[in-house]
């Protein structure tokens, strides 16, 4: 098996982050996103080509570390770790303009 395997865990490591983390990046652009899972898959693979499978160490490590992060940020600015709430603090907390209601 080649780099299938690592392809399918960062398929699977998207799938999840993308639905636990919405809330977190509604105003982040697009290019930002893309470009995020672009590097991490160009670094699993780089990664492959010296080492074989224990490139899927990198994907899981970038998972644990974000997850340290972002619990210790939400926590520190008392949001909620996973709904964001309250959301104009996040916002406010993020440089995002809050929408005019």
């Amino acid at each position: 098996m080649g780099f299938e395997l690592e392809l399918l865990v960062i398929l699977g490591l998207h799938v999840v982050g993308t639905a636990v983390f919405t809330p977190f990046e509604v105003e982040t652009p697009a290019i930002r996103k893309i470009a995020k899972w672009v590097i991490i898959t160009l670094l699993t693979w780089t990664v492959f080509n010296i080492v074989g499978h224990w490139a899927l160490l990198v994907p899981l490590f970038g998972v644990a570390l974000g997850m340290v992060v972002h619990m210790s940020w939400t926590r520190k600015n008392n949001i909620h770790p996973i709904h964001a709430t309250p959301r104009k603090r996040y916002y406010a907390l993020r440089g995002w303009h809050w929408p005019e209601e």
